[in-house]
Order: structure tokens, then C-alpha cells, then sequence
């Protein structure tokens, strides 16, 4: 999952990009209002995390403009203010959800859990395909039962896989989910990381589930479905 995070205080920015990558996500940062409404705009994002006040372009403003656009992607306000009016204000202009600084970090990740939930096709906890599980509420992965250690990268990977269960994904899509936009990164870097989940989870197993399809891309997928 990809978060774009729009948050002039830097501190504050680096602090929350790493612990959401930490956690899987993908986290693309802005530090003022143009560049943040120009890469809302352009960049395929599964969740906004959006300051109200920022420099050249508050966060409002570039809230009314995305929404104006017709844009549906969840978005979580990040502000210093507590009164009630501004909450109402963010909410009425087309906010997901509202956060009031300081918070407590958990706190946010459970609210970034609960939107992209809320957003994904798939509406259940846990995605099941075969006897694999993915819980995206803890990222806990299990198949056949058994525990399977992921990295953050492979996690990304295998849940935007599992999103997209029965499809193919093409390398275009997956770079766009998972990696970041300044991301420098080898042709094969794909590769590595499928037979990097492929060896966590179907080496084990007779049935295979993720699959490649030539010239495509690839696919997650139980085959005796």
C-alpha cells in the first residue's frame, strides 16, 4: 500500500515515513502544499495523510481541490488545532478521518489501517487464498498454519498481490504500490523479490500460488479454485 504524507514539520514527517515503512507501507513525502497537491494529483496513492497547515497551500485547499476533481482517495487531517469547528470544517470538505497533534504514533496506524480497509475492494481482515492467510489488520502471514516471517518490502508485495488476488499484476503496477517514486532500482529488483516470497511461501507447498505470466506480469492465485 502506497501513503502519501504531506507535513511541512520534517521531524515530525521522518518520524511517522518510518514507522509506516516499518509497518509495509510505501510512503511518498511532500513538505509543502504545492508540492503535496501536485503529487496527490499525479501519483497513484492508496491513502493521504495531509497537514492543514502548510506553506503556499494550506491542506484544506488542496483537500477541496482533489475532491473537486472527483478524487475518492481516503484522506486522514493532521492538524495542531483542537477546536471542535475545525474538525467539522475538515470533515465537511471531504477528510476520512481527522487527527489531532500530538498523537501517539499507534494511534495513527490504527487509523491508517481502518481507512485503507475501508477502501479495498476487499472488505475482511483477512484475505484468504488456499490455506495462505494475510491479517492486513497486524501483517501477520500464515500458511497451513505456520507463521512465515516476512520482510516490510516482501510484506508490501504479498498484500498488494493478495488486493489483487485472481488478476494480473503487471511490473508497472507493483513498482508504482510498493517502491518510491525516487526509488533508483535494478531491472531484475521485480524478480528478486517474487522468488524471494515464492521461497517463503510455496516452496513448502505442493499447491504453488503465485505465478508468473509471461510477458504480463504476475499473478497470486489458487489454481485448484
Amino acid at each position: 500500500m502506497r501513503i502519501l504524507l504531506v507535513e511541512d514539520e520534517k521531524d515530525l514527517a521522518a518520524i511517522v515515513r518510518q514507522g509506516l515503512e516499518e509497518e509495509g507501507y510505501t510512503v511518498e513525502s511532500a513538505y509543502d502544499g504545492e508540492e503535496g497537491l501536485y503529487m496527490a494529483e499525479n501519483l497513484p496513492v492508496d491513502l493521504i495523510i495531509l497537514d492543514i497547515m502548510l506553506p503556499l497551500i494550506d491542506g484544506l485547499s488542496i483537500l477541496k481541490s482533489i475532491r473537486k476533481k472527483g478524487m475518492t482517495t481516503p484522506v486522514l487531517l493532521l492538524t495542531a488545532r483542537d477546536a471542535i469547528l475545525d474538525k467539522i470544517t475538515g470533515l465537511d470538505t471531504g477528510a476520512d478521518d481527522y487527527l489531532t497533534k500530538p498523537f501517539v504514533f499507534g494511534e495513527l496506524l490504527a487509523r491508517v489501517r481502518s481507512l485503507i480497509r475501508r477502501k479495498a475492494t476487499v472488505k475482511e481482515a483477512v484475505i484468504r487464498i488456499a490455506d495462505l492467510e494475510i491479517n492486513t489488520a497486524d501483517h501477520e502471514v500464515r500458511r497451513g498454519g505456520k507463521v512465515i516471517t516476512l520482510s516490510a518490502k516482501e510484506y508490501a508485495l504479498l498484500e498488494y498481490l493478495a488486493y489483487k488476488k485472481d488478476s494480473v499484476v503487471s511490473r508497472t503496477d507493483i513498482v508504482e504500490h510498493i517502491y518510491h517514486e525516487d526509488d533508483e532500482m535494478d531491472s531484475n529488483v521485480i524478480d528478486v523479490y517474487i522468488n524471494y516470497l515464492r521461497n517463503k511461501i510455496d516452496k513448502e507447498f505442493k499447491s504453488k500460488l503465485i505465478h508468473t505470466v509471461r510477458g504480463s506480469g504476475y499473478i497470486l492465485k489458487d489454481q485448484k479454485a
